[in-house]
């Protein structure tokens, strides 16, 4: 009869009505071997262990008609049926309330429950009623679910407090309480006190090792979280082993670190394992190719994947967008089993924004509405960008008020976007309600605002901003922000300044801060400079095309016509080519790439030339002595 309720319990397969009858019977002629409650309980937890929750209503019934609702081994294991399998929460409530006898088994199993249902608040004040009215003691199990409740919440004076409990308790050296502690601390900013957490532990096992790694990749400590990796593994005959979890977390860190050597050591190590069928593992692992270059082994680990989920299939187009192949993203999103996910959504705006493909982005967004789509900032910011990038501005303005919930993506797409679409003061302005609003602004909401500043010559609002960045916020000045104040100071003829701002900022040797400054010689009339300036250019790169392009441009504005052809010889003797400059149109619903390919020579359709053969040969010079007196390319041709 013990093995019968073993392997009832161990069961993957519902209970069959049969099977139910069985059960009763052998509950009544055989209670000299187990008891009949052992037997209900073993039947409800195959039942929870298969899904099958009709079974398990059924079970419920036998048991109510047969009186054992009132046993509390029965009691908990329906709990942990309708937690598991039941949708309304309120069903599960009620079948808790009516357990006439609830101990802390079963306050455990609510206090549980309401955290895997990401309802944290409602399993702390489980666990108050339970500490005040139930007169319960909680165990290590109730107060680490309680710990992670006060993670999920993001309360960690409330987590302390549970942490003084499991102290007082002598709970303090319980893997599993130190595993939440250790969690709770490094996910809301207290990294420190999680480490110290971890360090004191005696003999931290395999959970507490992922636990710590865990929270430091989360920090975006990765090469600490290798470091933790590589003293697990060597703890290897203490019987700490890495789980899937473990390897899916240091394969982030690792695609994170570009250190694609060691993910191929740790991708071996994985199939020594066992762990290839690992759908974490095999996400991660695919992830950690992608971010390091390797699009092709991250395409191999994909398709050998048994079994595909919402976070395999977004990893791979993640790292397509990030490797700038979105036309590749659109082919692998039409392809999708399963397109709801709004992480996926996301990625492919990102790739129409960088075809510039408006109608594929409008396609998709109708697709999110009529999935029921809102609220969903990840998708909203990025149509903001979308449409921003496409030239539709007022319409991105118009998103970005209807947005319910802002964080700091969608303010920083909605400045970017309006400063790129020459809506200077208009940027600024959402800047301004940003900070007040309490939103802390990054250095690419700087970006943003001191782009602005520059095409809207507001040079005294540009060096506040400026100033405020490393003053106010800490912000440390990229290069990037050197280059709009480069471009802010050129363009209103303070060249001087702008020079000066550049050699004594540490990206002094920049070449892209000195074309700034050469490009404006020419608007300015000031060969003085533009050589000084595309001297130190050549000096740093001498391959540079934009170094003779511009001074070129600048000898031709003095009218220097013979320096500019000297200049554009010694271009050619040194070997130094022009890139080739691109555009993209939409026709037919293609997106069509304007391809200069030889810099100067002759334009072409990439991909959809066979469409337009006149425009071709329309663009096409009449000859090569002709094109060779042409005026030097300027700045536009240039880029």
């Amino acid at each position: 009869m013990k093995r019968l309720c073993k392997g009832y319990c161990s069961s993957a397969s519902p209970p069959s009505q049969s099977q139910i009858f069985l059960l009763r019977d052998s509950g009544e002629n055989g209670r000299r071997h187990i008891s009949k409650p052992l037997l209900y309980a073993a039947r409800l937890q195959a039942a929870t262990n298969s899904g099958s929750f009709s079974c398990g209503l059924r079970l419920h019934a036998h048991i109510i008609k047969s009186g054992l609702d009132s046993d509390r081994f029965v009691g908990n294991s329906l709990l942990s049926l309708y937690f598991m399998l039941c949708p309304d929460f309120s069903v599960t409530r009620h079948v808790f309330e009516s357990l006439p006898v609830r101990d802390v088994i079963s306050w455990t199993s609510m206090v549980s429950g309401y955290v895997r249902a990401g309802r944290p608040l409602e399993s702390l004040l489980m666990f108050v009623k339970m500490s005040t009215f139930g007169g319960v003691e909680p165990n290590a199990f109730t107060l680490s679910s309680a710990v992670k409740a006060s993670s999920d919440l993001g309360d960690v004076r409330l987590g302390r407090c549970f942490h003084g409990m499991v102290m007082t308790r002598g709970f303090e050296t319980n893997h599993v309480i130190a595993s939440a502690l250790v969690y709770m601390y490094g996910r809301n900013s207290a990294l420190e006190d999680a480490r110290r957490m971890f360090d004191e532990l005696p003999e931290p096992d395999a959970i507490c090792w992922t636990s710590i790694i865990s929270v430091l990749t989360w920090n975006d400590e990765f090469a600490k979280a290798l470091s933790c990796f590589y003293s697990m593994i060597r703890r290897k005959e203490l019987g700490i082993v890495p789980d899937g979890f473990t390897f899916g977390t240091i394969m982030t860190a690792l695609g994170n670190l570009g250190r694609a050597r060691q993910g191929k050591e740790a991708h071996a190590k994985v199939i020594t394992s066992g762990l290839c069928g690992n759908v974490v593992v095999e996400s991660s692992t695919l992830d950690m190719y992608a971010k390091c270059g390797y699009m092709e082994d991250s395409r191999k680990v994909f398709d050998r994947m048994a079994s595909k989920n919402a976070v395999s299939w977004c990893a791979l187009l993640g790292g397509y967008c990030q490797g700038k192949n979105y036309r590749a993203v659109l082919n692998l999103f039409r392809v999708m089993d399963k397109g709801d996910d709004h992480y996926s959504f996301g990625t492919v705006l990102r790739a129409c924004a960088g075809l510039a493909a408006i109608r594929e982005g409008k396609e998709l967004h109708c697709k999110y509405l009529r999935m029921g789509g809102w609220r969903d900032v990840v998708v909203e910011s990025a149509l903001i960008d979308l449409y921003a990038k496409c030239g539709l501005i007022d319409y991105a303005y118009h998103l970005f008020t209807k947005i319910f919930i802002r964080n700091l993506i969608t303010w920083n797409a909605m400045i970017c976007g309006l400063a790129q679409n020459g809506r200077g003061g208009q940027a600024i302005e959402v800047f301004d309600e940003m900070v007040k609003g309490g939103t802390k602004p990054d250095c690419i909401s700087f970006i943003g605002v001191l782009f602005a500043c520059s095409h809207t010559g507001l040079v005294d609002e540009g060096k506040r901003y400026f100033r405020s960045m490393t003053e106010d916020y800490g912000i440390a000045a990229g290069i990037e922000h050197y280059n709009c104040m480069v471009d802010l100071l050129s363009r209103v003829g303070l060249l001087k300044e702008a020079e000066d701002l550049i050699n004594n900022a540490k990206y002094r040797d920049d070449s892209s801060l000195w074309a700034a400054l050469l490009g404006a010689c020419a608007t300015y009339s000031s060969p003085g400079v533009a050589e000084r300036v595309a001297k130190k250019m050549m000096e740093l790169e001498p391959q540079y095309h934009l170094s003779y392009v511009l001074l070129a441009n600048v000898y031709k504005t003095v009218g220097r016509w013979n320096d500019a052809l000297q200049v554009r010889k010694l271009m050619r003797e040194r070997g130094v080519r022009k890139a080739p400059g691109k555009s993209w149109i939409e026709v037919n619903r293609r997106t069509c790439v304007l391809l200069n390919k030889d810099g100067v020579d002759k334009p072409s359709f990439e991909d959809s030339e066979d469409q337009f053969p006149g425009i071709v040969n329309s663009l096409e010079p009449a000859n090569s002595e002709e094109m060779e007196h042409n005026l030097i390319p300027d700045l536009q041709q240039s880029s």
